[in-house]
Parts: structure tokens; C-alpha cells; sequence
């Protein structure tokens, strides 16, 4: 047996740490959505399916026939879109939104030109257009979810040519993904330990965690604790394809050797060993946490809830992701189009945006460019810009201010028939209650009560015919004198509104 077992000494951890939350099932779509060579990603475009026959843990993803599955690129921009979304905190959005500096620092560039472009559209391409099929975790049931991952993708380039370089982007993460990590359903990581890693050791220490942190939470008890895990399998659920050697010499020389080292070096692991299964051909590889793993568990990963706010999402929404939204919907209405047929829009087009967006709420701008367009139509200008739809905010204010005013209006009257028809309401309610208490005082009671209602009225009534406005107005002084002398036995328009009382018409 060829044994690849390396140990480091234990030194303490690093003492900087910074969260990033990874919702769990995304975490094992991750693991085999992303393959970590670039040049064998590109070929691989058969479906995955992962724990077939397990409901709850089956995954089956499905990328692109023309784009394979994302490479090592695209892994490093998903870590840093979860990134930035987990500093966002609470409540989770669905929107990330990244400007041209955050790109360039995200991908490790330098410099960003039209190449540097292309090669982010298209591995947010391949993370978009890969079809998701997985279980969902909510409450103590699973539910099984159709999906892409970033379920929308919108760019901002310089200009209004297809190579001009990216200056802002939103992605928005799909609605189950959110939905569970509202419900809790996700792990935390350490961002600047996983900054010093490769691609595939950041997919070996987010699975490596995720297993220990189950096996410590159970165990509570460092002595003993391993995780193992087959080889091939690894090459498969955690690497997204990688391929399977078939000598331990190969693995740890040729690919998972420096990178496990690298994670030993780091004291995420104290040891790993590579060794022949026993029951069938293949190798195990066996697990041993280091003191880095022991430290960010109890630093952070007992209590996963969201730290403080380090980015201000609100102004990436207002700077960003509305005035891309505006753009993108400008661009749909006046290819006659939908928003999944405009590839990007231009700076130019994203500024005008925004001055949109200073005179009218974004809720609106829908409601607004219908208006602009359709006045452009009337008087035969031909619209090129969303600029060219400037010229119509004047009047469009004017008509919002007009319906609003009238709609306020309305609803002012409205509020007033309901008032009026609720008094109504509670004055007959209140006369039937006030007949009911009459008839069953003392004669002697009836008759001061009467006499008070008679003395309230202007005109006598004796032989009043019943339903006349006398007759109307008397029985109300009489319930009104009724009220004040058995105050607690008839309810106010407010406790009747409230419907605290019973038929007798007695406090509940």
C-alpha cells in the first residue's frame, strides 16, 4: 500500500477571520457544478446526478450543450458573488451588484479591457444558463426545486459595443437558494483563510467544514476525529469531474497532493492519508482536522447568524441593480422583446437611468417608459436612447401628481361612505339595543325616560305615527337618555366597532 500521509506540527491558527455563508444545498450543487480544469469543463456537457435514489440529497445538474460545465474562473467569481452577498447581512437580498474595481479585484486583474470581459460574461454565462435539479430542505420536509443559480444576469458595458469592457454587473441569486438561506439552512466559512487557496482547495475546505463541523457537533470532542470520503467520489461530487487516477503516487504528485498540503500547511488539517479501499478498487482518503478548523468553529460557526453589515446594499440597489433594471426594461420595450433577449446596456444608457430613477421611484419606471413611448409614438419621434425619453418626465409628473391627487381624492370619499355608513349602522344597532333594555326596566323608569326624550324634542308627540322623522327622533333622545343613565349597558361607537360586546348588548 502506497501511503501519502503527511503531518504538520501544530501551531496556532491565524487569528483574522472573515464570514462567508454558503446555503447547504447550494453547497453540494457547487461541488459538482464546478469542475476544476479549465480545459476538460469545456467538454463535459452530460447531465450530473448525485445520491440518485436519495430524495432529499439528489441533485442532477445539466450544464450548458454549448458552454460545459464552469471552470475554475467561474468558481472564483461565485465565491466572491457569495461573498460580498453574505456581507450584505439581513434580510437576505436577491440582487449582488459589483462595480468595475470589485470585478477587477475579484479575478485578481490588474488591468480590464475587452478580453478580461469576455472571459467573466462567459463564466457567468456558464453559471447561468447550468440547469439545477435539487431537494430543499423547509421545516422537516424536502421539496424539490427547478433552477439556475443566478437566475438573472444584467451587465453594464462602456459602450454599446458587444467587446467594450464590463463596468457593472447584477446577479441575482435564484429564489430557492434564498428562501433557504432565510430559513438557516446554511454554513459559514472563513473568507480570508479561503483567499490563500486554489480553486480546488477552496472546494476541499468548504466540504471538509461543512463534514467536520457535523462529526464535532455530534462528538463534541476533538480525540478521534476523521472524516473519510472515496476518492473517485471526491473527483466527482466535490470537483465537479476531475479525473480519477488510478495510482496514489499520480494523486498526490500530479493533482490533489499540493493542494492538501496546502490545507495541512494552514492548520485547517493536522494530517491526511491516502490509502487502497477495502472493499472494492479505488482509494480512501481520511481526514484530520488542525487547530484552524477547532478555532473558526468556535469563533464563529456555533453561532451562524449574520455579523454586522460591512457593504451598504442599499446603495448598490439605488447605484446598480435599479438603474441596470431600468436600462434592461427600456432595451426589452423597444426591441418589442423580453428582458432575456438584451444581452447588456451601456454606461450611456445606465446614467440616464439614473436620472430617471431621481424623479421617479423605481416601482414606477415601468409605468413611465409605457407613458414616454407611447407619447414618442403619438407625435412620430423615433426613440434610439432612454435618454430621448428625458423630455417626457415634465409631463409625466404632472399626470402622476394629477392621478394621485385623484386617487387620494377618492379615496377620501370613499373613506366617508364608509364612516357614514358604519354610523348608520351602529345607530340602529344602538336604538334595537336601547328598545330592548326599555322594555324590561320598571314602569316608573320608562316613563322619566320618556319624559326626558319628550322634553329634548321640538315638536309634541302624541299620536306621532310610527316612522315618521318625529317618531325617528324621539326614539333616538330616548336612547340617548337611556344611555346616560345605564352608561355601562349600552357600547360606544368605538366598542362596537371593535365588536366587544354580546347581544345583550353588555360589555364582553
Amino acid at each position: 500500500m502506497e501511503d501519502a500521509q503527511t503531518i504538520a506540527p501544530t501551531v496556532p491558527p491565524p487569528a483574522v477571520a472573515e464570514k462567508l455563508y454558503m446555503e447547504n444545498t447550494l453547497l453540494r450543487v457547487a461541488g459538482a457544478l464546478f469542475c476544476h480544469d479549465a480545459k476538460r469543463a469545456a467538454l463535459r456537457t452530460e447531465a450530473i446526478n448525485l445520491n440518485r435514489g436519495v430524495d432529499e440529497k439528489a441533485v442532477i445538474i445539466e450544464p450548458h450543450p454549448k458552454l460545459g460545465q464552469p471552470g475554475p474562473l467561474a468558481h472564483k467569481i461565485f465565491i466572491a458573488i457569495l461573498k460580498k452577498h453574505s456581507d450584505y447581512g439581513r434580510p437576505h437580498p436577491h440582487d449582488v451588484s459589483f462595480t468595475k474595481r470589485e470585478i477587477m479585484r475579484l479575478i485578481g486583474r490588474k488591468e480590464w479591457g475587452g478580453r478580461d470581459s469576455k472571459q467573466l460574461a462567459g463564466a457567468l454565462d456558464e453559471i447561468h444558463r447550468a440547469f439545477i435539479s435539487a431537494s430543499f430542505k423547509r421545516g422537516t420536509s424536502f421539496f424539490e426545486e427547478k433552477f439556475h443559480v443566478f437566475s438573472r444576469v444584467l451587465l453594464e458595458r462602456a459602450a454599446e459595443e458587444s467587446d467594450a469592457p464590463i463596468e457593472r454587473c447584477t446577479v441575482t441569486l435564484a429564489t430557492p437558494i434564498i428562501d433557504s438561506l432565510r430559513s438557516d439552512h446554511f454554513s459559514c466559512y472563513n473568507y480570508l483563510f479561503m483567499q490563500r487557496l486554489s480553486t480546488i482547495g477552496q472546494a476541499l475546505y468548504m466540504r471538509l467544514f461543512f463534514h467536520f463541523a457535523n462529526l464535532y457537533e455530534g462528538q463534541r470532542g476533538k480525540a478521534g476525529l476523521t472524516f473519510q470520503k472515496r476518492y473517485d467520489d471526491i473527483c466527482l461530487e466535490w470537483l465537479g469531474g476531475l479525473a480519477v487516477h488510478d495510482r496514489i503516487s499520480h494523486v498526490k504528485r500530479d493533482q490533489l497532493g499540493s493542494h492538501l498540503d496546502q490545507l495541512v500547511s494552514a492548520k485547517f488539517l493536522s494530517s491526511y492519508s491516502i490509502d487502497k479501499a477495502r472493499t472494492r478498487s479505488g482509494f480512501v482518503i481520511t481526514f484530520r482536522p488542525g487547530p484552524a478548523f477547532f478555532s473558526d468553529y468556535e469563533r464563529f460557526y456555533r453561532n451562524r447568524n449574520q455579523g454586522e453589515l460591512q457593504w451598504s446594499f442599499d446603495t448598490d440597489r439605488r447605484e446598480i441593480a435599479e438603474p441596470l433594471k431600468v436600462a434592461y426594461l427600456f432595451a426589452a420595450k423597444l426591441m418589442g422583446q423580453p428582458l432575456t433577449a438584451v444581452p447588456y446596456v451601456s454606461q450611456k444608457e445606465t446614467e440616464s437611468a439614473k436620472f430617471i430613477l431621481e424623479q421617479v421611484a423605481f416601482e414606477d419606471a415601468g409605468n413611465f417608459l409605457d407613458y414616454a413611448l407611447a407619447e414618442a409614438n403619438r407625435s412620430k419621434f423615433e426613440v434610439k436612447s432612454l435618454g430621448g425619453l428625458r423630455g417626457y418626465l415634465p409631463g409625466y409628473l404632472t399626470a402622476l401628481e394629477q392621478r394621485q391627487a385623484s386617487r387620494a381624492a377618492h379615496a377620501k370619499h370613499q373613506a366617508r361612505i364608509r364612516q357614514e355608513e358604519e354610523q348608520a349602522s351602529y345607530s340602529q344597532y344602538r336604538r334595537e339595543k336601547a328598545n330592548t333594555l326599555f322594555v324590561r326596566l320598571p314602569e316608573s323608569e320608562q316613563k322619566a325616560i320618556e319624559a326626558i326624550a319628550r322634553g329634548r324634542c321640538a315638536k309634541p308627540f302624541a299620536g306621532a305615527r310610527a316612522g315618521t322623522l318625529s317618531t325617528q327622533i324621539f326614539e333616538m333622545e330616548k336612547a340617548r337618555a337611556l344611555a346616560e343613565r345605564y352608561p355601562d349597558r349600552l357600547p360606544t361607537f368605538s366598542d362596537w366597532k371593535g365588536g366587544g360586546f354580546d347581544t345583550r348588548g353588555r360589555g364582553l
